[in-house]
């Protein structure tokens, strides 16, 4: 069982870190801050669960996740958007270094041009994925063995956290995580936050009841972004909004889409566009507008 045995980060050191943007998962691509201009609007797309294998002919439901990843990262790099966050998955079943080389590989068209956050999921391995990102890191700062990242870019600001449970398909953040968070909520500005992390809040994240009673008074957050299902599906608690964006790799389901979101922010609302290239395309192309809470 994950130790989430407690300590408080020291505040001087937390405002030295965090708000220099110290933090790191893996940061591919350009620096963090991406522009400040709040009245602009800026474009992002979000992947999750790309199952990228060492072997790429390795498939699964008649999914060959290299070889849709390839295709969704020239898609991408082709018309590249402010940045891209990946979910978590990114390895095919435990991870292994091989893995993380063919994913580093295949992002490497859109990491030429734009920065990419990768987030940690059930099926990734921190030691395998560290040693070929390793010099991606930056100044790596460590919450109890959680890696974050954060971003200003335009009008919003995005918080890349780590649900990671070692040998558990649930995923939790942790005490530590956690009071990082609250932290750096209460020390930032106001600029609209969208939190990411893999595991399905209220499902999957273990720890999803002490997380909300730390965003839901900070209206700042108004969306949270997370994969693990392999489901696209909107919805809603307590104004803020929850998004569950599709798997990269394959479907579990027939009636799912296998692709990715791309999102226009700005500072009142979000746009969602399902971009789905295999699985389900029904939904391919559609819009779903959200305006964030006050």
């Amino acid at each position: 069982m994950y130790d989430v045995s407690e300590r408080s980060l020291n505040r001087r050191q937390f405002l030295k870190s965090s708000l220099a943007l110290a933090a790191g998962v893996a940061a591919l691509g350009p620096a963090r801050v991406l522009g400040e201009d709040r009245d602009q609007c800026t474009r992002w797309a979000f992947l999750s669960d790309t199952h990228v294998a060492p072997d790429p002919d390795n498939h699964y439901r008649g999914f060959y996740p290299y070889r849709n990843l390839l295709e969704i990262a020239g898609r991408i790099a082709y018309d590249p958007p402010d940045g891209v966050v990946v979910t978590g998955d990114l390895a095919r079943m435990r991870g292994q270094t091989g893995a993380y080389e063919n994913l580093k590989t295949l992002l490497a068209p859109v990491t030429e041009q734009r920065p990419v956050y990768l987030g940690l999921g059930n099926h990734d391995n921190r030691d395998d994925f560290s040693l070929v990102f390793e010099t991606a890191l930056g100044d790596d700062m460590t919450v109890e063995e959680k890696r974050v990242i954060t971003a200003v870019a335009g009008p919003m600001r995005l918080i890349v956290l780590d649900s990671l449970l070692v040998d558990r398909a649930a995923g939790l953040l942790g005490r530590s995580q956690r009071t990082w968070l609250k932290s750096f909520l209460e020390a930032c500005d106001d600029r609209p936050t969208i939190l990411f992390f893999h595991h399905r809040p209220r499902i999957d994240l273990l720890d999803t009841r002490r997380l909300f009673d730390i965003i839901e008074p900070a209206a700042k957050v108004k969306a949270v972004v997370y994969g693990h299902s392999h489901k696209f599906r909107f919805s809603e608690y307590k104004g803020i909004h929850l998004i569950n964006v599709p798997a990269t790799g394959y479907n579990m389901s027939d009636s799912q889409p296998v692709g990715w979101v791309e999102a226009r922010l700005t500072e009142k609302s979000g746009q969602f566009t399902l971009h789905a290239l295999g699985g389900n395309r029904e939904l391919d192309g559609c819009s779903e507008n959200l305006c964030w809470r006050s």
